[in-house]
């Protein structure tokens, strides 16, 4: 099949790639940031709803779940209704839920309305990308990919430092009124500056939904809740029923001859299924490592949320900075040397920050660490995300968005679960029982006695990140030469031209 790829003849005169894209990334940015803001304001939610650190925890993963399911059909809706009008509502619900969240004085209802705003933001997610792999052509896609992958990765290290400001100065609540201020203007520019565009009908696979949906709400809560039940009879058979129903889901996705949830057709390119492992793989990362260092900051530390907070400064800064760099080179480097050299410096970046993790640790060698750990993120956002779109044809932009969104998101969901299971093996492992761990919502700082062993639990669970980071790297060593990239635009200047790896 040809590949549909837009050329700059192809793109109406009357559309401005870069303001809509511009409008997009404001509303991306916003419903990641609340991806990772809440993890910061757990200790001031815990005191004012005299809710417990597991009810709390939920008030992430309900978020993460009802983003990352309906991700897969959402895209879809785009391609059927036009990616325009499903952006705005979704902007639309995610701003309103925002408000609900900061206005609820249950936990019940502040998970409930965090479902609703999760439901919003994967009605959003999907359109940033199908509507950049449809108005940019595919030589100047790489530099629009940058940008969004950059807001990607800044937002889920900036949402902790602006959680931490808002919850010391203004109260918790105001890590979700702030959305909606932003919300309203972001609504406002995508009406003006982001394109209609031509819609495709589809038929929508219901019960893949179902399927997914089911599967994974069993799995994550399974995993989740095995350290506080202790792995007991009821907390592995969710997770053996998790596994059994995504295996009837990936089953249904092969047999179902109209139009599957998921076309397996895309994992046929080569590209975009190394890019879905390999950003399940960094997003795992990115919301894993956060766990470990704000415990050890705050409770070993001592280290107010928000000085905790400002030691993810330096790796925002990197990625911020280096973004218009690697964009550059994301449409004339063949994938596999960004990224592999990424994911090989995050993974030394993380090892080197587990080191650091002392009781007397120095403050410059975490954030130089940080430092690191930004040049390495700055080199796999955008070129995943650019690498993942690159060969698909324009009727599967909406499908692949969702797939590529959806699995990013599983990836911190189960990164989330998984570094929490870890976490309290490796406190158990060192000696420290419920009582000696202390909860974040009472004790500032641990007594000196203990903080040698919980600084040693955190560090050794810092390592899981890097043994994921191991397996991204190897997967992107795979990658292939994108189709629209001819050996002369993969030399570096001056250099000879040299031939490029045939294409499977």
């Amino acid at each position: 099949m040809a590949q549909q790829t837009p050329t700059r003849d192809s793109i109406p005169a009357d559309v401005r790639p870069w303001p809509a894209l511009f409008a997009l990334c404001l509303g991306f940015f916003m419903i990641l940031i609340d991806t990772t803001i809440v993890s910061v304001a757990t200790p001031a939610i815990i005191a004012d709803l005299h809710a417990d650190v597991n009810s709390v925890v939920w008030v992430t993963s309900a978020y993460l779940l009802a983003y990352a399911v309906p991700v897969l059909i959402t895209g879809r809706l785009g391609d059927r209704f036009g990616p325009k009008n499903l952006y705005l509502i979704g902007l639309t619900v995610f701003t309103l839920a925002s408000l609900w969240c900061g206005l609820t004085n249950s936990i019940g209802m502040l998970i409930l309305a965090r479902v609703v705003q999760g439901i919003g933001a994967s009605m959003l997610t999907p359109q940033t990308m199908s509507v950049i792999t449809r108005i940019f052509p595919a030589d100047r896609r790489g530099q629009a990919m940058a940008l969004w992958g950059a807001t990607a990765g800044v937002a889920m290290l900036v949402g902790p430092v602006l959680g931490g400001i808002l919850v010391d100065a203004l109260g918790w609540e105001w890590i979700f009124f702030i959305n909606v201020p932003v919300g309203v203007i972001g609504f406002f520019l995508a009406m003006r500056l982001v394109p209609r565009l031509e819609t495709h009908s589809h038929r929508f696979d219901w019960l893949g939904v179902g399927l997914s949906g089911v599967g994974m709400f069993f799995l994550v809560y399974g995993i989740q809740q095995g350290h506080k039940y202790h792995w007991n009879g009821w907390v592995v058979a969710s997770i053996v029923a998790g596994i059994v129903v995504l295996a009837a889901f990936i089953l249904w996705q092969a047999r179902n001859r109209r139009e599957p949830l998921v076309p397996l057709q895309l994992f046929a390119d080569r590209n975009f299924s190394i890019s879905n492992f390999a950003i399940s793989a960094l997003s795992f990362t990115a919301t894993a490592m956060g766990f470990p260092i704000m415990l050890y900051a705050q409770l070993v530390r001592g280290d107010t949320p928000l000085r905790a907070a400002l030691l993810l400064v330096p790796m925002a800064i990197m990625t911020m900075v280096l973004a218009p760099v690697v964009g550059r080179f994301t449409d004339r480097v063949h994938p596999r040397v960004l990224t592999g050299v990424g994911f090989a410096i995050t993974a030394l970046a993380i090892y080197l920050l587990s080191l650091t993790l002392t009781p007397d640790g120095a403050a410059w060698h975490i954030l130089a660490a940080m430092t690191l750990l930004g040049i390495g993120m700055a080199g796999l956002w955008a070129p995943l995300a650019a690498t993942a779109t690159r060969n698909l044809p324009m009727r599967m932009a909406g499908a692949g968005s969702g797939v590529y969104n959806a699995t990013r998101q599983v990836g911190a969901v189960l990164g989330s679960a998984a570094i929490a299971v870890l976490i309290d093996s490796r406190l158990s492992a060192h000696g420290l029982s419920g009582g000696a761990r202390a909860e974040t919502g009472t004790v500032q700082q641990l007594p000196a006695i203990v903080r040698d062993p919980f600084s040693q639990a955190m560090s050794d669970a810092m390592l899981l990140p890097v043994a994921v980071l191991v397996l991204g790297l190897l997967s992107v060593l795979l990658f292939q030469l994108p189709r629209h990239l001819s050996p002369r635009e993969q030399a570096p200047a001056g250099s000879a031209e040299a031939p490029a790896p045939a294409l499977d």
